[in-house]
Parts: C-alpha cells; structure tokens; sequence
C-alpha cells in the first residue's frame, strides 16, 4: 500500500504492517498488560500480627459485662491492624511477542485510517532551539503530536522538553500507549521503515 508524505510524494509500506484490521480486545489487553508493568506495587500495610504490641489480652473472658477481647491490636479496635493488608505485589502480566506485535499493527493501522499518521523525510535541529521547534510544529498545524525518529536525536529532545502536549522517542522505543497519546503522530521515513520492518 501507498502512503502520503509530507508534500506530495508517497512511499511504498506492508500491508500487513499498516493495513490490518483494528482488534479492540488484543489492544486493550497489551496497553492494559503495559501499564499494569509499570506500577510500583510497593503498597504495604500491617496486619494484626505486624502490628507492635497487643500481646496481654485486655481483660479477662468474662464478668466484666464488656465484649470479649483476645488483643488491642484487633482490626475493630482503632489503633488495630488491617483486616486484608496489602502487602507489595507484581502487577506484570505475561504478553507473547505476537501479541504484542499484532497489537501495535492494529495501532498504527488505525492511526492510517484515521490520518493521524504524518510521514516526513527527516527531522533535524540545527541547535537545541525551542522556539524553532514549536515554529516548525504551527506550520504542520500540529498541537498534540508525538515525534518517532530513526533514533534519539539529542538536540530534538531538548528543543522539545518543555513544549504541552507533545512527545518524542525512537523506533525502537515505541509502544501502544505512547501512540495512542497524542492526537498525531509524526514520523521520519527512516523510522517508517524500522517500524515496517519490526511489524512485517
């Protein structure tokens, strides 16, 4: 299939890359799968074992007219520990390579459909220059994009770090979430071919 670059010229890309179908169940599962990875999991809290103290049972079994009571540190006494304490977990989920692929197929697939997908030859800063950055970006009429070049362009990362709504990383480095982020994603040739060859 064909797609349109900036200007007027087009460039030759797989079908299968860039013409699948979009799977809203396979999506949902790797971008729920990949945030899930990046929780910390380090939630800890105590239960009435962990609590300190509370080792004399309060007061005798009976005769006192007073509910009976084992321990202070009882989760319905305040003070007491948690009744289901979190205690730190791994929230990784296990996602096979093909799905995975597959998911960012279904992904850009669907940024082609919906001409979200911007293709350019290059992208190159002369200097780390903010204001040129945000110039260049005005001209292609882009407010929320993410830029995907070849590999990390350090003067395009920091010409970027302090614009709104905009993100940057390399072909390599690509993920579904990340793409489905922004309103438009801008990508390098150089970088379409990575990402052909990777989905292909």
């Amino acid at each position: 299939m064909k797609l349109k670059t900036q200007g007027s010229g087009t460039v030759d890309v797989a079908d299968s890359a860039f013409g699948a179908e979009f799977n809203e169940a396979l999506v949902h599962q790797v971008v729920t799968a990949f945030l899930s990875g990046g929780r910390a999991g380090t939630k800890a809290q105590k239960n009435r074992s962990a609590v300190q103290g509370g080792g004399a049972k309060p007061w005798r079994q009976k005769g006192t007219g007073r509910a009976r009571a084992g321990t202070i540190r009882s989760p319905i006494w305040v003070g007491g520990g948690r009744t289901f304490a979190a205690k730190p977990r791994d929230y990784s989920q296990k996602v096979n390579k093909k799905m995975y692929r597959a998911a960012l197929r279904s992904v850009f697939s669907e940024l082609v459909r919906q001409d979200r997908l911007i293709i350019t030859d290059s992208i190159e800063m002369q200097a780390p220059k903010t204001k040129e950055l945000a110039g260049m970006l005005k001209k292609l009429e882009l407010d929320s994009v993410l830029i995907v070049n070849e590999a990390f362009d350090e003067k395009v990362f920091l010409s970027a770090r302090n614009l709104p709504n905009f993100g940057i990383c390399d072909a390599a480095s690509i993920d579904p979430v990340v793409l489905m982020r922004f309103e438009k994603v801008l990508i390098t040739l150089p970088a379409l071919k990575l990402v052909e060859e990777r989905l292909s």
